[in-house]
């Protein structure tokens, strides 16, 4: 393991890995501190960039918007009382008061060393933990790998927004897109593609991407752009010195911990995310403090509180991702069509296989928080100017990235054309109330969860009891069987409730 460590930390340190992630920091600040440029549309946006890049220099520069963009909700949520991200909606809470008093700069750092707090520990824990993890998975097999794969598939409950029934159909739809092209069983049927030589890949994972959120952003902010009183009024509040008194410093350690325990505990079970871990960790500190009256009105443990969870997410969301090839939620999903770009098919076998680069990844993103740090101290005042940015300005510009995203892919008009479908279609879903997240997780996950079962299948010569023969696959099936029952009781409790 050490050597691995050493050996993954030589193969790191470079120009390139530093440039690269210092891009991927300075642009997920960016889109991360406007509200509605969301970290997801930063990703998807600048993904196609990594395609030309090796597996360590693409991840460093998507851990880079990753994390940022997780901090860079914290600065509109402090500054116009509007959260750049969902997650920064705890931030907030206590930031724009402390902001409206004067102490804008203050609040700014202690976001910024709570998210640096939270997101090293996290990112220590991702170093230790997940190797541990994949020595756990490399006694499993295809069966266990499907169940994992179905249970990946039951995150869908978690982002299906109000109705479960809309997020299954959503969640079914990118199963079915997941299909199209050449069965990679068989290697001799194509399915769904018309005899059209443009669909025997399928679709590209990007382009769905930049259909299903970027584009449809795009509509929605081209729909609703006005004059924002947001931006008039961010103008009237001027920044500090910044400095915390030596009691405001010992008062930090106590939320910065809930908030690090919360985010690690939460990220590593898919499908919930960050917005649940700061809320937790803002009402565990708010009872554990000795001054719960200053929440709400100012306290610099209900920002340090939030933000710490937020970003303590971000390494033990990779847990799953490299350990077992499940996504914890749409942004760690882009990261896995990074690393299958480069080769690298996440899973326990990744650790034997590509030790040397997983090792070099997950070193990176300890450094990728020393520099998240270093950035948002000395480039605050840019940042927000940022916030100031008119959207009519934005607009324009983030449709031309789409489409040349989407173009430059395979230089083909065929994937403009359906990056502009696939944003029809997430209009009209989002018209009715369907979520594009679940369609993500059932593209992405598909094709593994197909893989997986028709292999088990063949194995069994059609016995479906190999999926509950050996311990790990009975622990899985049990553990799936509780989940599903869970969220039936759960929407029943809820449909109930609104009956009465």
């Amino acid at each position: 393991m050490f050597d691995l460590m050493i050996s993954g930390f030589y193969e790191f340190f470079n120009l390139e890995s530093f440039l690269y992630m210092n891009l991927g920091l300075f642009l997920g600040i960016v889109f991360g501190s406007i509200p509605g440029l969301t970290v997801m549309l930063c990703l998807v946006l600048f993904l196609p960039i990594t395609y030309s890049l090796n597996a360590i220099h693409s991840f460093m520069f998507l851990l880079g918007i990753y994390c940022a963009g997780s901090y860079g909700g914290s600065i509109s949520a402090i500054l116009i009382k509007t959260p750049g991200t969902p997650h920064a909606a705890a931030t907030m809470m206590d930031g724009h008061p402390l902001a409206l008093r004067g102490q804008a700069q203050k609040a700014l750092n202690v976001a910024l060393y709570a998210s640096f707090a939270g997101g090293i520990v996290s990112a220590l824990v991702l170093l230790f933990l997940a190797p541990e993890v994949a020595k756990i998975a490399m006694k499993m097999g295809s069966p266990e790998y499907f169940l994992i794969c179905a249970f990946g598939l039951t995150i869908i409950a978690g982002v299906s927004g109000d109705s479960l029934l809309k997020g299954i159909i959503s969640g079914c739809l990118g199963l079915f897109l997941s299909f199209i092209g050449i069965d990679l069983m068989s290697g001799d049927t194509m399915r769904f593609t018309f005899d059209n030589l443009n669909l025997y890949s399928g679709f590209d994972l990007v382009v769905v991407l930049i259909g299903l959120f970027a584009l449809i952003e795009i509509i929605h902010k081209g729909q609703a752009v006005k004059k924002s009183e947001n931006n008039a009024n961010s103008s009237a509040i001027s920044l500090d010195k910044g400095t915390l008194s030596k009691s405001e410093w010992w008062r930090l350690p106590k939320p910065i911990s809930i908030g690090s325990l919360s985010g690690i505990l939460i990220g590593i079970i898919p499908g919930t995310g960050a917005s649940i871990a700061s809320f937790l960790s803002y009402d565990f500190s708010r009872k554990a403090s000795k001054k719960p009256e200053e929440f709400g009105n100012g306290s610099v443990e209900g920002i340090a509180a939030a933000e710490s969870a937020n970003n303590a997410i971000t390494g033990t969301a990779l847990i799953p991702l490299l350990t077992l090839g499940i996504p914890g939620d749409a942004a760690v999903a882009l990261m896995l069509g990074a690393l299958m770009v480069n080769g690298l098919t996440p899973g326990p076998n990744l650790f034997t296989t590509h030790g040397t680069a997983v090792y070099a990844i997950m070193i990176g993103l300890i450094f990728v928080n020393i520099f998240m740090l270093i950035q948002g101290k000395y480039l605050l005042k840019l940042f927000v100017k940022v916030v100031k940015i008119p959207q009519v300005v934005l607009i324009p510009i983030i449709a031309i990235f789409c489409f040349a995203g989407a173009y430059s892919l395979k230089e083909n008009m065929f994937d403009v054309g359906a990056a502009i479908s696939f944003a029809a279609i997430a209009y009209v879903m989002d018209k009715f109330g369907f979520s594009a997240v679940p369609t993500l997780l059932g593209l992405v996950l598909g094709a593994l969860t197909e893989k997986n079962l028709r292999r088990s299948l063949m194995i069994s010569d059609g016995d479906w009891s190999i999926f509950i023969e050996r311990p790990i696959s009975l622990v899985l099936c049990v553990l799936i069987l509780g989940v599903i029952i869970s969220i039936i009781y759960t929407n029943y409790k809820k449909s109930k409730a609104q009956r009465v």
